[in-house]
């Protein structure tokens, strides 16, 4: 058995359910990994080069020697009609390494994102069996013509593939007409990070409010600000790269801080007293769900967020308490500060929670 993953982002990003996914096949299958960095599926607008300025070189993940790193070679123009055949020409010999890496092996080619590449990987690989694993609602992050090029791929992609999984209910409502056999597979947690359980520490004082994760168009800055200014005593930390303005005269108690590595992302957690997912509720955000809410719980921090996406099913969860307004701000925070976790309740979370769980419940038959 062997994989060839069309990854949505790079390996040296921070470690996300791509990583996850490859690293569980790896130690499965005990087979060697061919990993296909991405390349511009859109036009590239000014928010690009912010990202790129702002990417930390901390966050880079070590590459295994059984993985091979691939960066496609293309140029930025794939929502163009036709710009499939300039970009072609590229791909030749990557298309060929595929071929070679699969050749005589059983292998499984999954993609993580659609493109025009994926849709040429497919008919180079016709023998392989195909894998399109959903993470997000993919279109709502483009505009103009770049958002109707990629829904007409993504359609492409979603009826050649063998096998479908998507992370979230949204997603599995958006998709199930289309592929009654696509396979919910939710996001989770490495259990390591988290186990031997530590203690919680004591409260804070003052206390620490934190979110720790991407500050981008679907981050509700009206939420947090109210929030900040209703605990005026409390330390509202915002931890990760920041891709959209900051509004002028935040309150005194907010702080933003840079972006970090995964292991020390995990011990700037250990410091939250309540852990903050605010997102704003629209179509974008109707899909996800964040890795982060797994986390947070796993460290026993009570979670406070909006009422958005997978966040609708995960109330459920004792420890999560979701705000529909600025009107309910106090009133959620309050019951969220008296929740306590035992150490069975939080060993329970994790061993139900962890990427091998999610992932061997797939079937690629």
């Amino acid at each position: 058995m062997r994989l060839i993953y069309l990854a949505p982002l790079a390996w040296s990003s921070f470690a996300q359910r791509p990583h996850m996914f490859v690293r569980w096949f790896h130690e499965k299958y005990k087979c060697p990994v061919l990993w296909v960095n991405p390349y511009p599926t859109r036009f590239p607008s000014l928010g690009d080069f912010k990202r790129i300025a702002q990417s930390p070189d901390d966050c880079a993940t070590e590459v295994p020697d059984w993985l091979e790193i691939i960066l496609p070679k293309s140029l930025p123009i794939e929502p163009l009609a036709g710009s499939q055949l300039i970009n072609a020409l590229l791909w030749r010999p990557l298309l060929k390494r595929m071929q070679e890496f699969s050749a005589g092996e059983k292998t499984i080619i999954a993609i993580g994102k659609p493109s025009e590449l994926a849709l040429q990987s497919l008919l180079a690989l016709p023998d392989c069996i195909s894998f399109y694993d959903a993470m997000d609602d993919y279109p709502q992050f483009y505009q103009g013509l770049s958002r109707s090029a990629f829904i007409r791929r993504e359609q492409q992609v979603v009826q050649k593939v063998s096998v479908m999984a998507v992370s979230s209910s949204g997603l599995k409502a958006k998709w199930k007409k289309t592929r009654a056999d696509l396979q919910l597979i939710r996001n989770a947690l490495m259990p390591d990070l988290f186990l031997p359980l530590s203690s919680r520490p004591q409260k804070n004082n003052p206390l620490v409010f934190g979110y720790l994760g991407t500050i981008a168009q679907w981050f509700d800055w009206d939420w947090i600000v109210c929030l900040a200014k209703l605990f005026p005593e409390v330390s509202v930390r915002l931890v990760g790269p920041c891709y959209i303005s900051v509004p002028e005269s935040l309150p005194s108690n907010i702080q933003i801080l840079p972006a970090c590595d995964h292991s020390l992302a995990i011990e700037t957690m250990k410091q939250f007293d309540v852990g903050l997912i605010p997102f704003k509720k629209n179509q974008l955000t109707a899909s996800v769900d964040p890795i982060k809410f797994y986390e947070y719980r796993a460290l026993g921090i009570p979670v406070v967020a909006t009422n958005f996406g997978e966040m609708l099913e995960h109330q459920a969860h004792a420890g999560t308490f979701l705000s529909e307004s600025e009107l309910d701000i106090s009133k959620v925070v309050q019951a969220a500060l008296a929740h306590v976790d035992s150490a069975e309740a939080r060993e329970n979370f994790i061993s139900e929670n962890t990427w091998a769980k999610r992932f061997n419940a797939l079937s690629f038959e």
